[in-house]
This record gives C-alpha cells, sequence and structure tokens, in this order.
C-alpha cells in the first residue's frame, strides 16, 4: 500500500469544532465486515451489538493541560510551549514543542504567569520545533506541577480553529480517563457516558483497562510513499497482568474483544504472545499498522472519522479492509459525519 492510497477529499466543514451536545448521542456508522453493510445509527445504540462476557478494552489516559503561553526575556514575544514529556523530574527537565521556533534559541529564557514565577530555560535543539527546557520554580515537584496545571490550557488539536473553552476541560477528556501522561485524548472513548458505560455494565459486557499516553507523534503527517519506511514515534504503554487476562478469558471464551480506539489497538498489539494471547506488557511502543496486518487480539473496534493520509486511517483500513472502508469513508462524507477528535464514531464488527 501507498500514502496515495490513503487520499480523499475531506470538505472542510465535516472537521468537528465542538463535539455533540451529550456524549452517546453523537453519530455511529456500523460496518460489518462479513456482511459488508453499513448502518447509521446513534453512539448509545452500541449495545444492541455486544452480549454478556464480550469485553471492550478502553484506554484509562488522561490528558494533561499541556499547552502553555510564556513570554521571552527582553522581546516579550508570546511563545507557545506544548508540553510533549517529562523527561526527569528531579531537574524539571521537559521535552517540548516551541512556536513561533525561529525565535527560541539554546540559552534563552521564557516567562510564564502574570507573576513570572515559573521560569524556563532553553537547554537544547531536537527537532525544527522541539526543544528540551529546563524549569525553574520556587516550590516542591507537587507544587510544580500544580504550577504547570494551573498554567496550563486544554491542548485542542491544531485543526480546531478555536481557543480551549472551559467545557474543553471535561469533554475532551474520557469519563474513565485516571491515569495522566497523554497530550491527546484518545478520542474514540469521548463517546462513552457514564449512564452508556452503567448500562453496558448491567448487559454482562466486561470492560478491561489499560493505559497507552498519547503523544503528538500518532499525528505526524506521513511525507513518504512507501509506507513501510514511515517511522512512528514511541508512546508509553502498560497492559497490566489483570487486563491481559481479562482479554485472555474473552478470546478463549470466542467472545467479542472491542478494541475502543486505535491507541488501544497499537497497545495490545504490542504486547502479543506466539500463541496469540495477549501479555502483561510495560514499555514504549513504535508500533506502525498499515494494510495488510494481521491483527491477533481484537475483533472488532469502535474509531472516530479520520483525516486523509493519517497512520490512524491506515490502521482502521487493515482492519476493516481498504476498498470496505474507502466506501465507508464515501457514505460518510455524503451523509455529513464529522469527522476527527470531536467528530462522530464508527463501529467495525
Amino acid at each position: 500500500m501507498k500514502l496515495s492510497h490513503f487520499n480523499f477529499d475531506l470538505p472542510q466543514e465535516l472537521l468537528a469544532e465542538y463535539p455533540a451536545e451529550n456524549r452517546d448521542e453523537s453519530r455511529l456508522m456500523v460496518l460489518n465486515r462479513k456482511e459488508q453493510t453499513i448502518e447509521h445509527k446513534q453512539f448509545k445504540d452500541l449495545i444492541d451489538y455486544f452480549e454478556p462476557n464480550d469485553v471492550m478494552v478502553v484506554n484509562n489516559t488522561k490528558v494533561f493541560p499541556a499547552r502553555l503561553y510564556g513570554n521571552k526575556e527582553k522581546t516579550g514575544a508570546r511563545i507557545e510551549v506544548f508540553l510533549l514529556r517529562e523527561l526527569n523530574s528531579e531537574t524539571r527537565l521537559w521535552d517540548v514543542l516551541v512556536d513561533p521556533a525561529r525565535k527560541i534559541r539554546i540559552g534563552n529564557k521564557l516567562y510564564f504567569g502574570d507573576d513570572e514565577s515559573l521560569v524556563a530555560e532553553v537547554i537544547d535543539n531536537t527537532t525544527s520545533r522541539g526543544r528540551t527546557l529546563r524549569f525553574l520554580y520556587d516550590g516542591s515537584y507537587d507544587e510544580f506541577r500544580q504550577k504547570l496545571n494551573d498554567l496550563g490550557e486544554t491542548p485542542l488539536p491544531k485543526y480546531i480553529k478555536r481557543e480551549a473553552e472551559p467545557e474543553d476541560e471535561e469533554r475532551y477528556q474520557t469519563i474513565y480517563a485516571k491515569n495522566e501522561g497523554a497530550v491527546a485524548a484518545p478520542t474514540a472513548g469521548l463517546h462513552f457516558s457514564k449512564h452508556l458505560m452503567k448500562r453496558l455494565e448491567i448487559k454482562g459486557v466486561d470492560f478491561s483497562e489499560i493505559t497507552l499516553h498519547v503523544g503528538l507523534g500518532t499525528f505526524n503527517p506521513v511525507e513518504v510513499e512507501d509506507l513501510s519506511k514511515h517511522k512512528m514515534d514511541s508512546e508509553e504503554a502498560y497492559v497490566t497482568a489483570k487486563a491481559a487476562e481479562t482479554i485472555n478469558n474473552g478470546i478463549t471464551n470466542k467472545r467479542r474483544i472491542c478494541a475502543v480506539g486505535t491507541t488501544v489497538m497499537r497497545a495490545l498489539e504490542s504486547s502479543v504472545s506466539s500463541d496469540r494471547t495477549l501479555n502483561e506488557f510495560r514499555g514504549w511502543t513504535n508500533k506502525f499498522i498499515f494494510p495488510p496486518y494481521d491483527f491477533s487480539i481484537a475483533n472488532c473496534m469502535i474509531t472516530n472519522f479520520h483525516t486523509p493520509k493519517s497512520t490512524l486511517l491506515m490502521m482502521v483500513s487493515a482492519f476493516a479492509g481498504h476498498d470496505f472502508i474507502k466506501e465507508a469513508y464515501e457514505e460518510a462524507v455524503k451523509e455529513k459525519y464529522k469527522f476527527y477528535s470531536y467528530g462522530d464514531a464508527m463501529l467495525i464488527i
């Protein structure tokens, strides 16, 4: 498969600027791989496709407010700092992206907050926009992290042209988020409401939680026509023994194992044993899934509608079949489904 196979015309107005009013009332397109059928539903109708002891695997990563705005010393220029990952908690070193990058050089200092109580010094260049910063703050580590939380904004994706609003703090987070570490939400999970999860639990569906801290690498554009030459950024993932046990029981009993989102699918496929069951896992994964690919764990998937040429679209094509996904996406554009992070959902069975 080549990069150009994953291009399609996506009208700008189909990129969702806001989420659906109620989480579980976004639209749901249901693809049946065996029958090659497409149905149009609401997300809360998901319950009709699951039976007792089916397993839903969710990503419980929590998005932290990763976007900060500081001022450069002397010039006072406003600089956006996007926190990617903490490199060292003792020395408060962070891997970040800066914008505009051309103004930020090694040795520069940035000041944050009205009282300028948080300062960062540029230690190194990593990529064209990437920098290593050392934060200077008078206080304990917990107070420093609290300061970052206070000053940070919800890191809405760049395609959303508006400023982050107070509601985004809640809506750009799944209701089961608990392990902080992501700079982007695992968006397939945003459609679950407390009410829908309760109904699924009452029906007997088992939930299994894994963690994959979504990094910006997930959204890096693919710039090579030959997909085998694309390198994914590494993301931290955890699959506990308990999660593996629940999922493996489902596999043994031939139940539906549903990966809620591409991040879950990557984590599962990164920790497969030789007998196609799931191992406990703790580490980093840079797994890139594109067609053709033989999936080992999940036989069902929930995902959002992805942008052209994205690695996410490639994974979904590998799972559902390239031609079937192409047909589904043409239908989605025609039916005006909303795309991307705050957009509508797809269930592939």
